[in-house]
């Protein structure tokens, strides 16, 4: 393990469960744990606050499985591979061992890593298409978390891929939250046969498994969250649409890297492109995707 990339007493490369490689970073603005696998953020702690991040303890810590909770990067395709029903669902980014390229401290005391992605034989093997391109996920620990998905195309081909940060959020009981945003908005109803639907004039309640895709939506979502006294922002810049999940009971206890009755003390809501959404890159182009998420008191 290449620990030359460190920040001493700020940043250090450590050997994590299952002997995956992470980064913890401590600041007096916030904790945070990223894995070289998958360049998975899996914690972010805001001082003084609540976890902002679920991490189920029944996850799996193996190189060749993802990490359940905290935020997978979703690349190139979402969910299962249309005519590759053997593929990895989510794509392989999320299986990947990411090289660190950078790591700096700025001056507000803002650390800054970069991790990379490059293809190799394991990788074309899988999604043959796209020639050359470069993965890069810069994420930005402060009192706020950012991530940067920045995908280059370094072929001479148009590269089109779906991309996704597939953040599972920490809130007091699911029941009660409500997520503020999508009012309007048209969606693909996984939980209902990928019916296509439109979000009435209300925020998103759960009283079931809820799966939706949300698409052309590029404004920010707030999760307002009663139980914890506190609201959730997720902004975004370059992402189109927006991914509401949780498993809800049954589901819940069919994911063996997820624990039975763990379901109410999560929501994901993803930022990203995908579906109608899906990105076409040109050659020599590069698309950045940016969420900040932040919290205040309610």
């Amino acid at each position: 393990m290449d620990t030359s990339l460190e920040l001493p007493g700020v940043a250090r490369l450590m050997t994590g469960p299952g002997g995956l490689p992470r980064y913890e970073i401590t600041t007096p603005l916030a904790q945070a744990q990223i894995f070289l696998h998958g360049a998975h953020v899996a914690r972010f702690t805001p001082a003084g606050q609540a976890p902002l991040l679920f991490l189920s303890e029944k996850s799996w810590f193996d190189p060749a499985k993802p990490i359940r909770g905290g935020v997978p990067v979703i690349f190139p395709w979402f969910g299962p591979r249309q005519g590759h029903p053997d593929a990895p669902a989510h794509g392989f980014a999320r299986l990947r061992s990411w090289t660190p390229e950078s790591l700096v401290q700025e001056p507000d005391g803002a650390v800054v890593l970069t991790l990379r992605l490059e293809p190799d034989d394991a990788s074309r093997a899988l999604w043959g298409e796209p020639a050359d391109w470069v993965l890069r996920h810069r994420i930005t620990v402060a009192a706020t978390l950012t991530m940067e998905l920045e995908i280059e195309n370094r072929g001479n081909a148009p590269l089109r891929c779906e991309e996704a940060l597939h953040t599972y959020f920490h809130v007091g009981d699911v029941r009660q939250i409500a997520v503020h945003g999508l009012e309007g908005a048209e969606y693909y109803d996984k939980a209902d046969g990928m019916r296509r639907k439109r979000q009435d004039g209300e925020p998103i309640r759960f009283t079931a498994e809820t799966d939706r895709t949300y698409i052309d939506t590029a404004g920010a979502c707030v999760i307002d969250d009663p139980a914890l006294r506190r609201r959730i922002l997720v902004e975004k810049e370059n992402s189109s649409s927006t991914i509401v999940w949780n498993p809800w009971i049954a589901k819940a206890r069919s994911m063996p890297d997820f624990g039975d009755d763990e379901w109410p003390g999560m929501v994901c809501v993803e930022t990203g492109n995908v579906a109608d959404n899906a990105l076409e890159i040109a050659p020599g182009a590069r698309h950045l995707t940016r969420t900040v998420l932040r919290t205040e008191p309610r």
